[in-house]
């Protein structure tokens, strides 16, 4: 599979977050995605089987529980299942300003849960990027952030990449057990005529995927910041991408519909595969 395919079954007005895991718990293993602003999560088998469950006004992230079942970011608050997606218990409700809801996020090496939230008319610096920990509180690590999107970490855990949309960059952290994430700095600047910078996965080699709104692209960026493969779509609008699959070898890639011409963009909003010959990493899990 050298060329993106559509995965059948998959349209979403504005799929988000894809994020593969071998155990969900009662649902067994498969890829998750959301769409995000329809409040559902789409469930991708191991047979090519597509399910969609509705869970909320925003179903904004998913990522899986190191005991089986998930967390999921909602428009205003964090919940927990076992598996069975129409069986969520709240671990935690985030005062959010009217306007203002949960966006993107992931999980750290050690277990805890980060989701930012933005204005829903995109104003600036209005979100704030918050920390949930296995016991459930939650506290804000970033404050004045715009559009929290892209979230993941290198291979060996110490550092990890972020993407505050309008910055157009993707920025890095240092990151301990001890201290969490310190010592924001610019990585890689995307020039404004390639796209607007979202969601990103990293695989194994330390290669960051790093999916294009606007771009109808997906780019990676070898470990030093340089840019080394550029996966084209037949989409304009590419909101993010994960390594999945029982080898971790296909990258599943989600896009909208939201400022998309859809007559002359038929897919857009579909789910994409596409073999790129490295493999991902297992995602990193939520503790709680």
């Amino acid at each position: 599979m050298v060329q993106p395919e559509q995965v059948p079954g998959t349209q979403c007005y504005h799929g988000e977050g894809p994020c593969w895991a071998d155990d969900w718990g009662e649902a067994g293993g498969g890829l998750r995605f959301v769409d995000m602003l329809a409040g559902d999560v789409l469930s991708l088998g191991a047979d090519g089987a597509v399910s969609r469950t509705h869970v909320g006004e925003v179903a904004a992230v998913i990522r899986p529980r190191a005991s089986g079942g998930a967390v999921l970011a909602l428009k205003d608050r964090f919940a927990v299942t076992d598996g069975d997606l129409t069986k969520l218990r709240t671990v935690a409700r985030v005062g959010l300003p009217p306007g203002v809801r949960l966006n993107e996020g992931g999980c750290d090496p050690d277990g805890r849960f980060y989701c930012g939230s933005m204005a829903t008319d995109e104003s600036p610096q209005a979100g704030t990027f918050y920390q949930l920990d296995p016991d459930g509180s939650v506290r804000p690590v970033m404050e004045k952030v715009t559009i929290s999107n892209g979230f993941g970490f290198s291979p060996d855990g110490g550092t990890a990449y972020y993407v505050d949309t309008p910055e157009q960059s993707i920025d890095i952290f240092d990151y301990s057990a001890a201290i969490g994430l310190a010592n924001r700095r610019r990585w890689v600047d995307i020039p404004g005529d390639a796209g607007r910078p979202d969601g990103l996965t990293v695989d194994a080699e330390g290669g960051v995927w790093l999916a294009l709104m606007e771009g109808s692209a997906v780019h990676r960026y070898d470990p030093s910041g340089a840019l080394d493969a550029v996966i084209t779509l037949p989409v304009s609008q590419v909101t993010a991408c994960t390594f999945g699959g029982p080898d971790l070898d296909t990258l599943y890639v989600t896009t909208s519909q939201i400022g998309a011409d859809t007559k002359a963009q038929p897919a857009s909003g579909a789910l994409f595969a596409v073999r790129p010959g490295v493999r991902g990493r297992p995602a990193e899990s939520f503790a709680g």
